[in-house]
């Protein structure tokens, strides 16, 4: 991972954006979605900012003058001359899904964007928000957090009772609540590795990486192979599998 992909609240905060044209405009309809003020030139509070200049000088020129006062900048089509980059985005309001390439190739963003966009049904934000609704019905219904967990990692997980690819998922969170679902027992997976390469990984071992919450490995275990495990899953370095695995899905990476 070459930059860290974070979302910034801009609802009410200032962003300064220099330029004119087509590019400008775009950046500003980006800002004013988010709930930005946009204006022309630096002033007190700002902290993010956009140039969107033909000219290479004097792009360089403004990125390095509000840069000096502090802002973030991001500089149209130089990727060179930015301190992060925008995505492309997938807008499934309160979901929102961010694809970038580190300013290597915006038409590659927009052709993954694309793809997603078809696969994504029009209410996964109205499931998000149902979900959101439901918090204190779920803390009721399963009071442990990891157990609550595990129980919406089920109900989301591909034909459960929430699969977010269905467009319907968000009118049964109370026939969800209200069933006698019960929680995934301990579970212990081993993926065999073949070679140090992430790429290598079947698809069913990249989506149990990526479901576990605990991982047991080696101490020579390849650091690439790690990092497509969930960044919350609990990582152990041991010698063999458990023979009690804890509660939920463990991973043995042998």
């Amino acid at each position: 991972m070459e930059q860290l992909p974070i979302f910034l609240n801009l609802s009410g905060r200032t962003v300064v954006l220099v330029g004119e044209g087509e590019a400008a405009d775009a950046k500003a309809r980006l800002v004013e979605r988010a709930g930005g003020r946009i204006v022309p030139t630096w002033e007190a509070g700002a902290t993010l900012a956009f140039v969107a200049l033909g000219d290479a000088d004097e792009a360089r020129a403004a990125a390095e003058s509000l840069r000096a006062r502090g802002l973030l900048v991001n500089v149209v089509d130089r990727p060179d001359l930015c301190d992060f980059t925008t995505p492309a985005i997938v807008d499934r309001a309160p979901v929102t899904i961010a694809i970038g390439t580190g300013g290597a190739s915006a038409g590659l963003a927009k052709a993954v964007r694309q793809r997603i966009e078809a696969l994504l049904p029009a209410r996964l934000g109205a499931l998000a928000s149902a979900l959101h609704a439901a918090r204190g019905a779920m803390k009721m219904r399963w009071p442990a957090s990891a157990d609550r967990r595990r129980a919406i990692d089920a109900a989301l997980a591909k034909g459960g009772a929430l699969d977010p690819l269905d467009d319907d998922a968000a009118d049964r969170i109370d026939i969800w609540l209200a069933a006698d679902a019960a929680i995934p027992a301990s579970r212990l997976e081993t993926i065999a590795l073949t070679s140090a390469d992430p790429d290598d990984l079947t698809l069913r071992a990249a989506r149990l990486l990526g479901e576990a919450d605990h991982i047991f490995h080696r101490p020579a275990a390849p650091p690439a192979i790690l990092a497509r495990a969930r960044a919350d899953a609990a990582r152990h370095v041991a010698d063999a599998p458990p023979v009690d695995p804890p509660a939920g899905l463990s991973i043995w990476l042998d």
